[in-house]
Protein backbone atom coordinates (compact mmCIF):
# COMPACT_ATOMS: atom_id res chain seq x y z
CA UNK A 1 0.00 0.00 0.00
CA UNK A 2 2.86 2.28 0.57
CA UNK A 3 4.36 1.55 -2.44
CA UNK A 4 1.48 2.59 -4.37
CA UNK A 5 0.68 5.93 -2.33
CA UNK A 6 4.94 7.38 -2.95
CA UNK A 7 4.39 6.12 -6.87
CA UNK A 8 0.66 8.14 -6.83
CA UNK A 9 2.58 11.25 -5.09
CA UNK A 10 5.27 10.97 -7.55
CA UNK A 11 3.14 10.76 -11.10
CA UNK A 12 1.11 13.86 -9.61
CA UNK A 13 4.39 15.70 -8.76
CA UNK A 14 5.18 15.15 -12.63
CA UNK A 15 1.87 15.55 -13.62
CA UNK A 16 1.82 19.08 -12.07
CA UNK A 17 5.35 20.31 -12.78
CA UNK A 18 4.05 19.56 -16.76
CA UNK A 19 0.72 21.04 -16.87
CA UNK A 20 1.71 24.67 -17.57
CA UNK A 21 4.19 23.50 -20.40
CA UNK A 22 4.00 25.92 -23.58
CA UNK A 23 4.95 24.17 -26.51
CA UNK A 24 5.24 27.16 -28.82
CA UNK A 25 8.63 28.19 -29.27
CA UNK A 26 10.68 30.97 -26.89
CA UNK A 27 11.19 34.26 -28.98
CA UNK A 28 15.27 34.96 -27.95
CA UNK A 29 15.75 31.17 -28.96
CA UNK A 30 14.41 31.85 -32.47
CA UNK A 31 16.07 34.53 -32.55
CA UNK A 32 19.15 33.22 -31.66
CA UNK A 33 18.48 30.18 -33.85
CA UNK A 34 17.91 32.64 -36.63
CA UNK A 35 21.15 34.58 -36.05
CA UNK A 36 23.39 31.23 -35.92
CA UNK A 37 22.11 30.22 -39.30
CA UNK A 38 23.51 33.47 -41.07
CA UNK A 39 26.89 33.32 -39.51
CA UNK A 40 29.35 32.15 -41.78
CA UNK A 41 31.33 29.16 -40.77
CA UNK A 42 34.25 30.53 -42.53
CA UNK A 43 35.86 33.88 -41.89
CA UNK A 44 37.83 34.89 -44.86
CA UNK A 45 41.64 35.87 -44.71
CA UNK A 46 41.72 40.11 -44.26
CA UNK A 47 45.67 40.16 -45.06
CA UNK A 48 47.55 38.18 -47.53
CA UNK A 49 51.35 38.88 -47.32
CA UNK A 50 53.55 39.22 -50.70
CA UNK A 51 55.30 35.99 -50.59
CA UNK A 52 51.76 34.82 -50.53
CA UNK A 53 50.19 36.97 -53.52
CA UNK A 54 52.21 34.61 -55.96
CA UNK A 55 50.43 31.44 -55.38
CA UNK A 56 47.16 30.83 -56.84
CA UNK A 57 44.94 28.09 -55.70
CA UNK A 58 46.36 24.82 -54.15
CA UNK A 59 49.76 26.55 -53.55
CA UNK A 60 50.59 26.73 -57.79
CA UNK A 61 51.99 29.90 -58.57
CA UNK A 62 50.48 32.55 -60.67
CA UNK A 63 51.06 32.53 -64.46
CA UNK A 64 50.30 35.53 -66.33
CA UNK A 65 49.96 36.11 -69.52
CA UNK A 66 53.22 37.42 -71.46
CA UNK A 67 55.00 38.10 -67.96
CA UNK A 68 58.31 36.92 -67.32
CA UNK A 69 58.77 35.49 -64.10
CA UNK A 70 60.76 38.02 -61.54
CA UNK A 71 63.78 36.82 -59.02
CA UNK A 72 64.92 38.82 -56.22
CA UNK A 73 68.42 39.19 -56.55
CA UNK A 74 70.22 38.06 -53.28
CA UNK A 75 71.11 41.04 -51.03
CA UNK A 76 74.57 41.55 -50.55
CA UNK A 77 76.85 40.62 -47.84
CA UNK A 78 79.15 42.65 -46.39
CA UNK A 79 82.39 41.27 -45.24
CA UNK A 80 84.59 43.28 -42.68
CA UNK A 81 87.91 44.16 -44.40
CA UNK A 82 91.01 42.15 -42.91
CA UNK A 83 92.94 43.22 -40.21
CA UNK A 84 96.31 44.65 -41.97
CA UNK A 85 99.32 44.61 -39.57
CA UNK A 86 101.39 47.98 -40.04
CA UNK A 87 105.04 48.09 -39.09
CA UNK A 88 106.23 51.33 -37.56
CA UNK A 89 107.96 53.71 -40.05
CA UNK A 90 111.73 53.47 -39.96
CA UNK A 91 113.15 56.48 -38.51
CA UNK A 92 115.01 58.93 -40.79
CA UNK A 93 117.95 60.70 -39.26
CA UNK A 94 118.34 64.33 -40.82
CA UNK A 95 121.08 66.79 -40.42
CA UNK A 96 119.49 69.39 -38.25
CA UNK A 97 120.05 69.46 -35.21
CA UNK A 98 116.49 69.82 -33.91
CA UNK A 99 114.79 66.53 -32.24
CA UNK A 100 110.87 65.11 -33.59
CA UNK A 101 109.22 62.34 -32.46
CA UNK A 102 107.04 60.71 -35.24
CA UNK A 103 104.70 57.81 -34.56
CA UNK A 104 102.94 55.93 -37.30
CA UNK A 105 99.27 55.72 -36.24
CA UNK A 106 98.76 52.50 -35.31
CA UNK A 107 97.71 51.21 -31.96
CA UNK A 108 98.24 47.75 -30.40
CA UNK A 109 96.31 47.18 -27.10
CA UNK A 110 97.80 44.79 -24.69
CA UNK A 111 96.30 41.62 -24.45
CA UNK A 112 93.49 41.55 -21.35
CA UNK A 113 95.10 39.75 -18.47
CA UNK A 114 94.07 36.24 -17.62
CA UNK A 115 92.13 35.35 -14.76
CA UNK A 116 93.17 32.45 -12.82
CA UNK A 117 90.07 30.16 -11.95
CA UNK A 118 90.42 28.46 -8.94
CA UNK A 119 88.68 24.65 -8.45
CA UNK A 120 88.11 23.11 -5.10
CA UNK A 121 87.69 19.91 -6.83
CA UNK A 122 89.77 17.86 -3.76
CA UNK A 123 88.46 19.53 -1.10
CA UNK A 124 84.51 19.01 -2.07
CA UNK A 125 85.71 15.27 -3.20
CA UNK A 126 86.79 15.00 0.75
CA UNK A 127 83.97 16.24 1.73
CA UNK A 128 81.28 14.28 -0.73
CA UNK A 129 83.11 10.76 0.70
CA UNK A 130 82.91 11.73 4.41
CA UNK A 131 79.05 12.36 4.21
CA UNK A 132 78.64 10.07 1.78
CA UNK A 133 80.18 6.94 4.30
CA UNK A 134 78.06 8.91 7.19
CA UNK A 135 74.79 8.03 5.52
CA UNK A 136 76.28 5.18 3.39
CA UNK A 137 76.67 3.05 6.95
CA UNK A 138 73.39 4.60 9.17
CA UNK A 139 70.88 3.96 6.38
CA UNK A 140 72.94 0.40 4.98
CA UNK A 141 71.98 -3.09 7.31
CA UNK A 142 75.71 -3.98 6.74
CA UNK A 143 77.28 -0.96 8.16
CA UNK A 144 80.77 -1.52 6.20
CA UNK A 145 79.26 -2.19 2.86
CA UNK A 146 76.76 0.55 3.02
CA UNK A 147 79.69 3.25 4.11
CA UNK A 148 82.03 2.38 1.46
CA UNK A 149 79.39 2.67 -1.45
CA UNK A 150 78.40 5.71 0.59
CA UNK A 151 81.93 7.12 0.00
CA UNK A 152 82.55 6.36 -3.33
CA UNK A 153 79.25 7.30 -4.26
CA UNK A 154 79.46 10.66 -2.20
CA UNK A 155 83.19 11.09 -3.17
CA UNK A 156 82.63 11.20 -6.97
CA UNK A 157 79.61 13.42 -6.43
CA UNK A 158 81.90 16.00 -4.28
CA UNK A 159 84.45 15.65 -7.02
CA UNK A 160 81.98 16.70 -10.04
CA UNK A 161 80.58 19.34 -8.29
CA UNK A 162 83.99 20.92 -7.09
CA UNK A 163 85.39 20.78 -10.67
CA UNK A 164 82.23 22.40 -12.15
CA UNK A 165 80.16 24.04 -9.87
CA UNK A 166 82.26 25.78 -6.72
CA UNK A 167 84.33 27.51 -8.80
CA UNK A 168 85.96 31.07 -7.92
CA UNK A 169 86.99 33.57 -10.28
CA UNK A 170 89.09 36.24 -8.43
Amino acid sequence: MRKLVISSLAGLTLLGACRNNDSRPDDALKNDLALAAQAQPYQAQQFVSPTEQQFGANGQPLQYAGAAPVYAAPAPVYRAPAPVYRAPAPRRSSSRSSSRSSSSGTYYPAPAPQRKVIKHTGRDAAIGAGAGAIIGAATSRDRLKGGLIGAAAGGLLGAVIGNNVDVQRP
